[in-house]
């Protein structure tokens, strides 16, 4: 990924809008209640506060629908920002566009800080809408592009600017593109990749992508139901998706046939209803009850799982094993979090669950990269082009 970054240009003296995923969780009185996201970027804007850039901060945060939305506002992520940044003034801008947003941008100096408003109260922006874009990149003089999260979408900011005003990668953006372009160009082997999540579906093309790359592929949570009903295994009432059973005894074929060690869920542990309260069992996978439906792996399949990983040197883990939200379907994750975090191999995980498994163990200390970008990790993985990542300078 051969892009311009911030140590391949001169940003001093410069105004320099940073597009950041500040798409952070809140509660009911706008207190951030993750800035995970927001102290992820500071690498970024402190290198060019250093340099004695103007820096002009840019996101989005929720679904406003192209509508302004109080709920939405990012005014209180810039008083968060302000206290990462050891109590530095950081200027809002009550639109990302407009009088304001030009008056405040252009009265900026080096070394200040300037967050603009939610770019989604805008619907211009995922339209990718060509004068909104010019709008943006008239503010500044350079893009960097620090939100991986959102780089699979062709949104104006992160994509249209570019044909306006030069884009260049920021340091999170470099770490996304150095792991997950190593995991899937150059691995260190034996190379393992954990596929979880409800739906075959939503992720057919990462399996088939890394099907031609990895040398043991786990997949486990709500999908695995269907590769075990596609080899005849009655499911009872567990997530299968009908439709999707000749694609999963290809994809089974294809493991063969390159070699793949393709490990499915041995046991797994049953629900009468899907609840946090069922009664719950554990079974092997050829004894589920008509009635009941499967919410996670079992232990000894979560013991098979840890015991592949041991001799692994590269790891990939997306998506959850079972119904972490319950839980008493947490438990499959959590072990493979663990063994994921014990194996001592270059580990790169990314997708909510996955990482809320390790925050919650305070495991992710232990683990080389967690992504930033759920959809976007996953696009990347499955060797798409990603919009935001095209648009970048080449070096």
């Amino acid at each position: 990924m051969n892009k311009k970054s911030l140590n391949d240009i001169w940003v001093s003296g410069k105004k320099v809008l940073v597009r950041v995923d500040y798409n952070v969780p809140m509660d009911k009185e706008g207190n951030i209640t993750d800035d995970t996201r927001i102290r992820a970027t500071i690498p970024t804007l402190e290198f060019l506060l250093s340099k004695n850039a103007a820096v002009i901060i840019i996101s989005h945060l929720g679904r406003p629908k192209g509508k302004v939305a109080p709920e939405f506002s990012l005014k209180p992520v810039a008083q968060k920002l302000s206290q990462l940044l050891y109590g530095r003034e950081v200027q809002f801008a009550a639109d990302c566009i407009g009088p304001e947003a030009r008056s405040l941008s252009a009265a900026l100096g080096a070394g200040q800080v300037l967050m603009l408003e939610n770019l989604r109260f805008h619907a211009e922006e995922e339209k990718n809408d060509p004068e909104f874009a010019k709008q943006l990149a008239g503010l500044a003089d350079i893009l960097v592009n620090d939100a991986f999260g959102v780089s699979h979408r062709a949104h104006a900011s992160v994509h249209g600017i570019a044909k306006y005003i030069p884009a260049i990668s920021g340091f999170l953006m470099d770490k996304e593109l150095l792991f997950l372009g190593q995991a899937v160009t150059d691995p260190v082997r034996p190379f393992v990749a954990i596929i979880g999540g409800a739906k075959v579906s939503d992720k057919i093309g990462v399996i088939e992508n890394l099907l031609q790359k990895v040398d043991t592929l786990i997949i486990g949570g709500g999908m695995a139901n269907t590769f075990l009903a596609a080899q005849g295994y009655k499911c009872g009432k567990s997530l299968v998706e009908a439709d999707k059973l000749e694609l999963a005894k290809n994809l089974i074929t294809m493991a063969k046939s390159k070699g793949v060690s393709l490990l499915l869920p041995e046991d797994v542990v049953v629900a009468d209803k899907f609840a946090a309260d069922a009664d719950r069992k554990t079974v092997p996978v050829d004894q589920i009850p008509a009635e009941w439906m499967a919410l996670d792996i079992g232990p000894a399949t979560a013991a098979k799982f840890a015991q592949s990983l041991q001799t692994a040197k590269t790891v990939v883990w997306n998506g959850p094993m079972g119904v972490f939200e319950f839980d008493a379907f947490a438990v499959g994750t959590e072990a493979v979090a663990k063994a994921v975090a014990a194996s001592g191999a270059k580990s790169i995980v990314g997708g909510g669950d996955s990482v809320a498994a390790l925050e919650k163990l305070k495991l992710a200390a232990q683990i080389t990269h967690i992504s930033t970008g759920g959809g976007a990790s996953l696009e990347f993985l499955e060797g798409k082009e990603l919009p935001g990542i095209a648009a970048l300078a080449d070096k």
